[in-house]
């Protein structure tokens, strides 16, 4: 990943992952300091598609693919990821994640609305709605990218945020088309659409999840990006990360969420669940419903063994959750960024 230390690199190493996708358990002290300068391995994705291995383009914002270098905006949105080491574990990359999601999840199949189609959070009342607290952060955040790139749609960076944190953390390589249109006020979809951490019952992210389109093998694959980011209480109410390693992308949150036991945290807030042997992680009543049904469980565990089948269902789930409800014209490329 693009930034400050020249010591930054693609590969992580074996200790390293071993930490964040076997055994759920924090990395060592030592190691903690410098997390960032091991995070990064990704998973090159197959198929057709239009790749930047290489930088190019010359200086120009302009590319043959289009008015917007798009291979200058991941590189744009890349070097930003990590330029304030204040913020919460150092990485912007979980919220750039959760915009993109949050942008893209609101979809409805059955009429055609919400979706990153036309970047409506940035108006009122999406951008207050209850499950987008906190998303003010990464909407400005990108927004010197914005002016530095005016000619690419807020859908389309929000979205393309979302693949670069994926990738630069160590994420799959996440195949992306822009075709998102800047829309009005008008076009915000109701609130109410995304799930709701606080609901146990396995029904609730089946409804959410299947009016998008989704099966059950898709959503657990999706909710595996809670191995990044963590909770905050002037956001959710909830507080804390669902993994030890909460910027590094890997299986952690399912090897996590099968190995720890989980207790009830005694505290003044919503109820959620912290692992028994340090307390410094959580799970949410929604993500403990993963594994207290046997449909859902069976995934959690394929993904728990098997971190290759991990990425690549997840590179397929986010693409499809990134693009849905987008009217995309015939023909428009499809982009492999390499991560940096």
């Amino acid at each position: 990943m693009v930034g400050s230390n020249a010591l930054r690199t693609r590969s992580v190493p074996l200790f390293m992952r071993q930490f964040a996708s076997k055994t759920g358990r924090e990395a060592p002290k030592q190691m903690q300091g410098n997390l960032g300068l091991y995070l990064g391995l990704a998973a090159v994705g197959a198929g057709g598609g239009y790749y930047f291995w290489t930088q190019s383009g010359g200086d120009s914002e302009a590319s043959a693919a289009g008015k917007v270098n798009y291979q200058k905006v991941y590189e744009a949105i890349a070097k930003i990821l990590e330029e304030n080491p204040e913020y919460d574990d150092g990485s912007y990359g979980p919220v750039f994640v959760r915009l993109a999601w949050h942008a893209s999840g609101t979809f409805d199949k059955e009429s055609g609305t919400g979706g990153s189609a036309k970047g409506t959070m940035r108006f009122d009342p999406e951008a207050k709605h209850d499950a987008n607290a906190g998303l003010h952060i990464a909407r400005q955040k990108l927004e010197k990218v914005k002016k530095q790139f005016p000619g690419i749609s807020y859908g389309d960076l929000w979205t393309l945020a979302g693949v670069v944190a994926v990738q630069e953390m160590g994420g799959p390589v996440i195949p992306w088309r822009p075709g998102r249109v800047d829309g009005t006020a008008a076009d915000c979809p109701p609130d109410g659409r995304l799930p709701d951490g606080a609901n146990p019952n396995p029904k609730h992210p089946r409804d959410v999840f299947y009016r998008m389109g989704f099966n059950d093998q898709e959503i657990v694959a999706l909710l595996g990006a809670h191995t990044l980011g963590r909770c905050h209480t002037d956001r959710s109410g909830f507080d804390g990360p669902w993994t030890f390693s909460p910027i590094a992308f890997s299986n952690s949150y399912f090897t996590t969420i099968l190995n720890q036991k989980w207790v009830e945290k005694k505290w003044s807030g919503p109820k959620q669940f912290v692992d028994k042997e340090t307390g410094q992680i959580m799970m949410l009543p929604a993500d403990l419903a993963f594994i207290n049904d046997s449909a859902f469980k069976k995934w959690v565990e394929t993904y728990a063994k098997d971190e290759n089948k991990f990425f690549a269902d997840f590179a397929k789930a986010y693409q499809k959750l990134l693009e849905l409800g987008v009217p995309f014209k015939e023909g428009t490329q499809e982009y492999r960024f390499k991560p940096l």
